[in-house]
């Protein structure tokens, strides 16, 4: 039940325009977990936070670095060493009156051992293959879906994850990620944030199918599918 219906159709009028109240209303029954609050984190969070989900748990062990600021958009100069989690809370929760978010400094590891939630949707926004696969091997022991994202240099990559496994698709090792250019980012992480959210309001979802996005030399943009083994 919302306690303040008005200002909260005000607040979401474009998107009650789109889809209608009690599609808009449903939102607040919706459970999600960000699994990492670095680049791809905070503009999913401000993305999901800003359109209503109604509760959000953020996962991050990190703290913010100078580094970090230039493509983590949830961060400003100031929140150096601070918790990514924390930070990135304080300001979804500015900007939306209407939702829960949690923050919560551990691993991924940690904090499912800790929190025995049924969620609708995981977000993973890690940089990290080994977190990814412990995160595939929670989301099928649970039925859960999960939508995959990862950025490097100029290209990225989505995938919506409900009956094929991140391991068959993905050779599991030491990578570390080299340069990777801000826009590109917020690219990939609008990329999730699109398929989460119909995903959460009953729309339509391809899933199991492996975006890869880059600008090549000449900087224009292209797509590329792939079907995923089930």
């Amino acid at each position: 039940m919302i306690k303040d219906q008005d200002n909260y159709n005000t607040f979401f009028k474009r998107q009650i325009e789109l889809w209608g109240e009690d599609t808009q209303n449903s939102l607040q029954d919706k459970k999600i977990a960000i699994i990492g609050c670095g680049g791809l984190g905070c503009s999913v969070g401000l993305a999901l936070g800003s359109s209503g989900i109604g509760k959000i748990d953020l996962v991050d062990f990190d703290e913010v670095s100078v580094h970090n600021i230039h493509r983590q958009v949830g961060f400003k100069l100031g929140d150096e060493n601070r918790s990514k989690a924390k930070v990135l809370k304080e300001l979804i929760d500015s900007r939306c009156p209407f939702i829960e978010v949690n923050s919560h400094c551990s691993d991924f590891e940690t904090f499912i051992k800790d929190n025995n939630i049924k969620y609708n949707l995981i977000i993973d926004a890690t940089d990290n293959l080994e977190v990814r696969v412990k995160i595939n091997s929670y989301a099928k022991q649970t039925s859960t879906p999960w939508v995959y994202g990862s950025v490097e240099e100029f290209h990225g990559q989505v995938c919506f994850f409900e009956e094929s496994s991140f391991e068959d698709v993905f050779n599991i090792g030491d990578h570390t990620p080299k340069g990777i250019a801000a826009p590109i980012v917020l690219n990939i992480a609008s990329f999730q944030a699109n398929l989460a959210l119909r995903y959460l309001a009953g729309l339509s979802v391809k899933k199991d199918i492996l975006y890869y996005c880059f600008f090549n030399n000449d900087g224009e943009y292209t797509m590329q599918k792939f079907g995923l083994p089930i």
